[in-house]
Parts: structure tokens; sequence; C-alpha cells
């Protein structure tokens, strides 16, 4: 009885050193496709449907340079853990309900470079994981106003080399999109956008807007919005200042490089706290007296939702400025943490300190900005006149101390110095009579025995 326990216990001894089993097994890959561990790979097939028996253990499935020109619902149903899927270079025209059914996984989702025209609702619902979304070079001359939501892992987005005349900026929220940081609307037939819709995007994602090659049409808000994110030296501008166009009163062919020749825009008010160097970004900041300035808190923490956030600032003159203790004030501190005086002062000039604090992970960040504010034009010119005048006032007073003291040296009246005299006994001359010779010609101070 013994022995037999010996041997039904011995294989589970010996499991651990087995070699294992490879998660993609030869027989369940499809024979048009590559698998080699939880990678399949079945692109330029010449494929017009999707395989059949696709491993279910597959991480990365890769159907791109195809004619794929539909796909059924649940065609990746049985690929639960699906995390990269790549459907670029084929003929997709739409996606029907149910597609990505229990692929809830997925973070990476490249469509590029298919005959898209719609991005509908229902395309991503049930990809709430999704990071990366690649839908440029297809024929999209709408994208719906639900499209994008329900991602709030959601990063990148690239819509360029498209047909979209508009897009529903409305539908991005900080809270409903804290992650978002690329969105490419880039050659585009965009026209008039809603400024004042993208004006109020995270600051995060409006670093990373680009709008570059499209339809813009020339007016003061695309003016305004576009200097502001010059000033602040966000990448899309700094990168294509030279793409960046727009049209004289629709017509494309009367299109200039806005940033380029902004004396077009000479005409649109450009409040001063956003045309100066405003923008906590930059160590100092320089206003003139009464202008507005807005002081934006940008940290190591300005990625995460505002909702976890606390903002302080400490000011020079005002002491430390909380939404309660500004509450009732001129002073106006926003949710994000931008810090708005609508006047400064000559007192308001010096260090302001902002921290963000995320009571909920424990972290804290801070921001310094160094404020000048510039006196008004008229004490500005009182002031430098008053030093000017002094200046010239205690230069002449030097001049008349050097040159105009009377001086008896050398006068017609005066009486002749007395003739130096040598000590018969030899001794040391007297140093009253050789005072301003001594040093002068080899004798200074010295008799001759002539005399």
């Amino acid at each position: 009885m013994t022995s037999d326990l010996h041997c039904s216990v011995l294989p589970f001894l010996l499991l651990p050193l087995l070699p294992p089993l490879p998660l993609v097994h030869a027989d369940s890959c499809p024979a048009v496709c590559l698998c080699v561990s939880d990678t399949v790979s079945c692109s330029s097939r010449g494929l017009t449907r999707l395989p059949v028996n696709l491993p279910p253990v597959s991480v990365t499935l890769d159907l791109g340079y195809n004619r794929l020109w539909s796909l059924g619902p649940g065609g990746f149903t049985l690929m639960p853990r699906l995390e990269t899927l790549q459907l670029g270079h084929n003929q997709l025209r739409a996606l029907g309900p149910g597609v990505f059914f229990n692929t809830s996984g997925l973070r990476h989702l490249d469509l590029s470079s298919n005959r898209l025209q719609v991005v509908e609702k229902h395309y991503f619902q049930e990809l709430w994981r999704l990071e990366e979304l690649l839908l440029f070079n297809n024929r999209i001359t709408q994208v719906e106003g639900g499209a994008l939501g329900g991602l709030p892992w959601l990063k990148k987005a690239y819509f360029s080399l498209n047909l979209l005349t508009h897009f529903p900026f409305f539908s991005i929220k900080e809270q409903s999109h804290p992650s978002l940081t690329t969105l490419d609307l880039s050659s585009n037939r965009l026209g008039r956008l809603p400024w004042e819709q993208v004006d109020v995007l995270p600051t995060a994602l409006q670093r990373g807007l680009y709008l570059h090659n499209n339809s813009l049409v020339c007016d003061c808000s695309l003016y305004r919005t576009f200097h502001r994110w010059e000033v602040r030296g966000y990448d899309s501008v700094k990168d294509f200042e030279e793409e960046l166009t727009c049209s004289i009163f629709g017509n494309r062919r009367a299109s200039v490089r806005f940033l380029l020749h902004g004396r077009f825009f000479h005409n649109c008010s450009v409040e001063r706290g956003v045309s100066g160097p405003v923008s906590v970004l930059l160590p100092s900041v320089v206003v003139p007296h009464g202008d507005r300035v807005r002081l934006d808190c940008q940290t190591s923490l300005s990625g995460r939702s505002s909702s976890h956030l606390w903002f302080t600032w400490l000011s020079p003159s005002r002491g430390a400025l909380t939404p309660s203790s500004v509450r009732g004030s001129v002073l106006r501190l926003s949710p994000d943490g931008t810090l708005d005086i609508p006047a400064v002062r000559l007192e308001d000039s010096g260090t302001y300190v902002c921290t963000a604090v995320d009571h909920r992970l424990a972290l804290n960040a801070t921001r310094r900005v160094e404020v000048t504010v510039l006196p008004p034009a008229g004490e500005s010119f009182s002031t430098g006149y008053t030093t000017l005048v002094g200046c010239v006032v205690t230069v002449g007073l030097i001049l008349i101390y050097l040159y105009l003291t009377p001086c008896h040296c050398g006068h017609p009246g005066a009486a002749a110095a007395p003739a130096p005299t040598c000590d018969p006994e030899g001794t040391a001359p007297d140093k009253t009579a050789h005072r301003g010779h001594g040093g002068h010609g080899g004798h200074g101070g010295q008799c001759s025995q002539e005399d």
C-alpha cells in the first residue's frame, strides 16, 4: 500500500520540473497565420474575413494589410486576453454592433488606412480600458458626440488625414477623459471651430491638440487661442508654425500663417495677461500695473483629475490664498488651480508659490513664479526724471569742486618760496622747505658741496 501511495504522489512532485506548455498550440493556430507565444500575425495574407480558430490566449493580433471589409458581431469574443489589435490597411467601411464584445482588456486599437466614414457611438462602448486609438487616413466625415464616451483611460486619439468639418469638443471633459493628452485632428477640413469649447478643454489636452493643415477661418477667437498656446510653448503650436494657416474671409487662396504674420490681427484684442509671459511655466512674469494676469498651477500632478486636487497659493502681499479665502474678493481661484488677478498692483510683485495636493494618494507638488509689476507710465517718468536731475546736479558739484576751487599756488602776487638751506654741520635738511620736491631728480633733499 505504501508503494501505491508513492506512485500516486510522484507525478505531482515532478510537475514543477516539466517544461511549461506553450501559450499557443500549433494545432490551434490558423494555417494562414504565424503564432509565436501570445502573438498572432495574419498580416498581408489577402484575407477577406476573419480566420477561424484564433488562439483564445492571444494578447496581440495583427490583421493589417488585408482586404477585410466587414467585421461581424462577436468576432473576437473568444479572445478575452487581447490587448493589441491591428486592423490597419484594410477596407473596413463600418463596424457593426458587438464587434468588440468580451474584449474589454483591449488597450491599443489600430483602424488606420481603412474606409470608415462615420465613427458611431456604439463602436468602442465595450473598450473601457482603451489607451490608444488610431483612426487616421480614413474617409471620416463625422464623429458622433458619444463616440469617445466611456473611455476613461484613453490617452491618445489620432483622426488626421480625414474629411472632418467639425468635432464634438463638448464631449471631452476632464472628468470623463482625465488621461487624454493627445488629440490629432490635423489634415482635415475643419473651418470655424467652437473656440469657447476648445478653450475649456483640459490644459493637458490643449498642449497636445493638433489642428494644423486644416481649413481654419481667420478670426480673433482663433488668433487669441493660438497666441496663448504659443506663449505657453505648447508643442502642438511650436512644432507646426509653418503648417498653421487660416483663410481670410473663408477664401482658401488667401491664407496666411497667422502666427508668423500677426499684423493681420492687430485689431484683435488680446488680453495683456495672455500676451505677456504670464504662464507659471516660465520662471518670471513682467506685467504692467493695473493689467490682468492669470497664473496657471502646472505641476507634476496636473495630469490628474482636478476633483482629487486641492490648490493653494502663497502670495507676497496677500498671504495664503485658498478657494474660501478669495471668496468675495476680486481674486479668482479656479478648480484647476489658476489664480486670476484682474488688476495687479505694485505691491503684488514678488514670488508666488502654488501647491497642489492630492489627498487621496498623499502627494503634493509646488510651482514658483516671480511676478514683477511695472509702475504706471506717469510714475515711471517722474521717477526717472528725478533720478536724472539728481545725477546731473551731483556731476556738476564734482566738476566745481575739481576745477573751480581757488588756488594761490604760482599766483603773481604770492611770495616766493624760501630757498632751501643746509645745515652747516652736515645734518639733515629742513623737510618743510623741501615738501613737494622730494623724489624728483637725483638730488631731492640733498645739498651740494658748492653750497
